[in-house]
């Protein structure tokens, strides 16, 4: 697997950001996160309704393959919103990319620092070919941001959900 290339887990850092490995100390961060009704606006998951939820969801992610950043400033160290690399594909030499932000943190530029760290890792040290990225039709916010990355809308309707769009960006570097 792609992501199995590493032995530990990569911290990346930004002007601003740190991106860190989740862990039970972000039990509280991500239940808020992830109850949050304007957050899972556009995502389809039930809506977390108590800590263990957030819990459970945690020990998931830890155990599973994927990659999967909490988004934090440099000071305070406490998670603002997560950024993952997930469902990857030896085959294809492709995954997927996912991200939400807590609302008091929105337009201030943090995902589109983080997504922009989160890319030149996927292509230059995982070197995937390609990342694709599920979004609802709706949410113009999400869909803005992969534009700005060059994210191209597949045009393909996604059996399950009509209103989910396929987007996906094809790594230039050979």
């Amino acid at each position: 697997m792609l992501k199995g290339k590493h032995n530990t887990f990569p911290i990346l850092i930004t002007e601003r950001l740190t991106l860190r490995q989740l862990s039970i100390h972000d039990d509280q961060r991500i239940f808020t996160l992830r109850s949050d009704v304007n957050v899972n606006k556009y995502l389809d998951r039930p809506i977390s309704n108590t800590i263990d939820d957030a819990r459970d969801f945690i020990t998931k992610i830890i155990k599973s393959s994927a990659l999967y950043w909490v988004i934090t400033l440099h000071n305070p160290n406490i998670l603002i919103g997560t950024i993952c690399l997930f469902g990857f594909s030896d085959e294809n030499r492709a995954c997927e990319l996912g991200y939400e932000l807590l609302p008091e943190f929105h337009r201030q530029g943090i995902m589109q620092e983080a997504v922009a760290k989160v890319i030149d890792y996927a292509f230059h040290v995982i070197k995937v070919a390609e990342i694709k990225a599920y979004l609802h039709k709706e949410n113009i916010s999400s869909v803005k941001l992969l534009e700005k990355f060059l994210f191209l809308n597949s045009d393909e309707p996604v059996k399950e959900n009509p209103d989910i769009l396929c987007y996906h960006l094809t790594n230039s570097i050979k």
